[in-house]
């Protein structure tokens, strides 16, 4: 298996030039969406047993990306997976990978696996792990429903319970939350609701869920068995600073119902605002004054 070239190495000494496409890190092999293959074997495959991030690219420059790589880590830590180069170098790859691919506005995604073992459980039969770093482009919903705001249902599929796997670990396994989704395309909605096993609103299926009610903005803790998320934690500081009220406290869905607003955040998704949940307008029935702030205060920093 190839090593990881550090920032003194091979990839930092030659820098590829721009070419606008899908870039691929693949344990030391630079790949396109084409040529970019993983073992049949491979646990993150088998099993979902791995961990992930979503960076942002904005103008060219990575967004967070200390912020993000500290989770992925962290993550990593919690489900005893090593993963095998330091921050620094994971840091240099991903900087030359993002070069590499020539996108200005771009998404990452980094996928750490358990590595290739065999059909058996045990991690002990994995002797490395897998390291994809993936820049490409990514768009949840078209450009004009950030103008109109998504329509949302709750979802019967709960978030897992808190103690069987912590939701601060960003794991492979994503299934509750692809079920989840797949309950409200059924519908013909744009997103979800997810529950926690004792009904209080914990998230979307992919984001944080922040409600509105004059002056105050409010998000379920990260205790109450969220993941938290960069983006949210960027949007409670930037809403703090805007003079809001903002706290981080348990939700029901008559909170939600009775909102002046309620907006999404995420990496992919940024700050979308919410029109309907659960065939209750909310508020006008689009993204209100103080989504459009927040969302364009967001702007602001990434792009600043």
């Amino acid at each position: 298996m190839a090593t990881a070239p550090t920032a003194t190495g091979p990839a930092a000494a030659k820098p590829a030039p721009r070419t606008g496409q899908t870039t691929i890190w693949l344990d030391g092999e630079w790949h396109t969406r084409e040529t970019a293959k993983v073992s049949v074997f491979d646990h993150g495959l088998l099993y979902g047993d791995g961990v992930f991030e979503g960076i942002r690219v904005y103008g060219g420059k990575i967004f967070r990306l200390e912020e993000h790589l500290d989770r992925l880590y962290d993550s990593a830590q919690a489900i005893w997976l090593s993963i095998p180069m330091s921050k620094a170098e994971m840091t240099a790859i991903t900087e030359e990978a993002v070069h590499r691919s020539g996108l200005g506005e771009a998404y990452i995604r980094h996928i750490v696996t358990r590595g290739v073992g065999d059909l058996g459980l045990s991690p002990k039969n994995c002797p490395r792990g897998t390291v994809i770093i993936i820049v490409d482009t990514i768009a949840l919903w078209p450009a004009a429903t950030y103008e109109t705001g998504l329509r949302v249902i709750t979802a019967g599929t709960p978030i897992p319970h808190r103690e069987a796997l912590s939701p601060r670990v960003k794991s492979l396994n994503y299934l509750p939350h692809i079920m989840a989704k797949s309950e409200g395309l059924v519908a013909g909605m744009d997103d979800v609701l997810m529950l926690d096993s004792v009904g209080f609103v914990a998230e979307a299926s992919g984001c944080n869920i922040f409600v509105v009610k004059g002056n105050t903005i409010r998000t379920p803790p990260a205790y109450a068995g969220i993941l938290r998320g960069v983006t949210r934690d960027v949007v409670i500081d930037l809403a703090r600073e805007a003079g809001y009220t903002m706290t981080e406290e348990q939700l029901n869905r008559y909170d939600v119902y009775t909102a002046d607003e309620v907006f999404f955040t995420g990496t992919a998704a940024e700050v979308v605002g919410i029109r309907e949940v659960d065939g209750r307008r909310i508020g006008a029935g689009k993204p209100g004054p103080v989504t459009h702030d927040i969302a364009a205060r967001y702007r602001a920093v990434t792009r600043g």
